[in-house]
């Protein structure tokens, strides 16, 4: 049975270090020794400042790193962002400032390595320096996932693809929901976290995980040896059935997770927590597929006013379903793959998720019933 830690915080360093210190020196925190080689994890989405809920909170990776180094480990902070400058990132968010003066090292992810992570996806380019690392500490931010549902820690570990492989593997498998959520738990059983920390204090809700999604305060930190079993934990506290997430389902089909968890601290179930419609990919038969995918589905749509067509989404997208004129930008709803990752990207929340009005109509309708 997996334990994971519940803790009332703050962005205030003298509540929130001893709590990282509580949950990385537990009976099932990580075991480091001088000269291991730590990785820590942080969810850097894109440059955003830590009032956007976007990123793993300064404070907390912070945390992370002092805890390591106090055991005389070599300490290396990576991930690969899906858009921005990786320095960029670093001054926007806060952590170059917050890591001054700690002997750790900043990089992105560049390298990567062949990694047979099993059928039916064989092989798969992971972060070097992820796979060789003797520890990797996951931090991982609670926030919302148009295509997925959430962002926790499981997911996190898909920041281990590295650069324009990221959208390569949304177009093999973004049409498939199901598909997806299992290439993600094959790729975060591949990296093999030792311990998961989750910024759940200033969450996201709505349509993240991007700019578009909103900030909400929680106050809540989670930590576990099983991120499985803290995903588990984060999907009760916010009201929703585990068995939603594809992670999680996916995690007992392949028989990585059993369920099992025992809660250490308050759990206070939220009834409120704004979550994302997912919207289907196709719908009705074939021979309507162009319409409905036209008029009735869900999918992107861009505020041209808010746009300022800094290319962003369109160099992203992994379907080249966008175009674009000085005018703003359109979408080609016959070859977009709803994968939101131009939601994702977009650093102007100039992208929303919505259902075309006949779409409305007929979800009205059928509620009618």
């Amino acid at each position: 049975m997996s334990t994971v830690h519940i803790r009332q915080a703050t962005y205030n360093y003298e509540v929130l270090r001893p709590i990282v210190f509580e949950m990385l020196g537990s009976a099932e925190g990580p075991t480091i020794e001088a000269g291991t080689r730590v990785l820590i994890k942080p969810n850097f989405l894109s440059p955003a400042t830590p009032d956007k809920a976007v990123t793993t909170h300064p404070l907390i990776v912070k945390a992370a790193a002092e805890f390591a180094l106090e055991t005389g480990a070599r300490v290396q902070i990576s991930d690969s962002p899906a858009m921005g400058s990786f320095s960029k990132l670093l001054k926007k968010g806060g952590y170059e400032e917050m890591l001054k003066g700690l002997d750790v090292t900043v990089t992105p992810f560049e390298k990567t390595i062949a990694v047979d992570v099993g059928e039916p996806f064989g092989s798969i380019d992971i972060a070097k320096d992820a796979m060789e690392a003797d520890v990797v500490i996951n931090l991982a931010k609670l926030k919302t996932h148009t295509q997925m549902m959430l962002t926790l820690g499981v997911k996190n570990l898909f920041g281990c693809i590295v650069g324009l492989k990221k959208p390569e593997w949304h177009m093999r498998t973004g049409v498939d929901r199901q598909m997806f959520g299992r290439l993600i738990v094959s790729i975060f059983e591949a990296v093999g976290p030792a311990y998961t920390i989750m910024d759940g204090i200033l969450a996201m809700e709505g349509q993240g995980p991007g700019r578009s999604g909103t900030p909400r305060e929680l106050g809540l930190v989670m930590g576990g040896k099983n991120a499985h079993a803290v995903d588990h934990v984060v999907c009760l506290q916010v009201g929703l059935n585990p068995d939603t997430l594809e992670t999680q389902r996916n995690a007992r089909a392949l028989g990585v997770y059993d369920g099992s968890v025992h809660i250490n601290g308050d759990l206070n179930i939220l009834d409120d927590f704004q979550f994302p419609e997912l919207g289907a990919i196709t719908m009705g038969p074939d021979v309507l597929g162009r319409f409905t995918r036209k008029f009735v589905i869900q999918q992107p749509v861009a505020d041209n006013q808010a746009c300022k067509l800094c290319g962003e989404c369109w160099k992203y997208c992994p379907a080249q379903a966008i175009s674009y004129t000085d005018r703003g930008i359109s979408f080609n709803t016959d070859t977009c793959i709803r994968c939101y990752c131009c939601l994702e990207v977009c650093p102007h929340a100039a992208i929303q998720a919505k259902k075309p009005l006949v779409g409305k109509v007929l979800t009205w309708l059928t509620k009618k019933r």
